[in-house]
């Protein structure tokens, strides 16, 4: 089972459809929605398990990073890209060249939070993600902001090459129609 289906199912969520619907259905709220507002590109949430939280009784800091790893994942998936079947025709994939983790505050256990996605930038060869975490429906209660930089690769040579036009496409697409909420 992949990971967007388990996160899914743990939340209840039994479809791929419901789980878009779900995602499409999130906005800020409270009164500092123009905090979120920025990063307000796609919003994920997240639940924990006990597995997550350190001795503080708070989400240990290397889980911040898969929550961004499985938020781009949906942010992908609901514009249509198809990572896996993309790799697999074109030999071509991204490589995670920078990642970075800013802690506004700490993630408490049994804390619900909603990981927001937004594409920076896209270059040449990369794509940029600007990352946020909030406490859930706090829209003004940042926990921490991020940033992840892809490098789309020719697994055979390992050597950049550019990103391709149909997921630049899809990215402009999605972005542009946020941008005009």
């Amino acid at each position: 089972m992949g990971l967007s289906r388990a996160w899914g199912m743990r939340r209840g969520l039994t479809s791929q459809s419901t789980i878009r619907e779900y995602i499409e259905s999130c906005r800020p709220k409270g009164r500092g929605g123009q905090v979120a507002q920025r990063f307000l590109r796609f919003i994920i949430p997240f639940a924990f398990e006990y597995a997550e939280v350190d001795a503080q009784s708070v989400v240990f800091n290397a889980h911040y990073l898969t929550y961004f790893d499985t938020a781009i994942t949906e942010y992908f998936r609901t514009i249509g890209y198809d990572y896996y079947g993309e790799v697999t025709r074109t030999g071509i994939d991204f490589h995670t060249v920078r990642s970075v983790v800013e802690y506004k505050a700490p993630i408490r256990f049994d804390e619900e939070i909603e990981v927001c996605v937004r594409i920076a930038k896209v270059g040449r060869s990369s794509i940029t993600l600007a990352l946020a975490i909030f406490a859930k429906g706090a829209g003004d209660d940042l926990r921490a902001t991020g940033e992840i930089v892809w490098v789309s690769t020719d697994q055979k040579t390992r050597k950049s090459v550019p990103v391709n036009e149909a997921l630049r496409n899809l990215i402009e697409t999605r972005e542009t129609g946020f941008s005009q909420l």
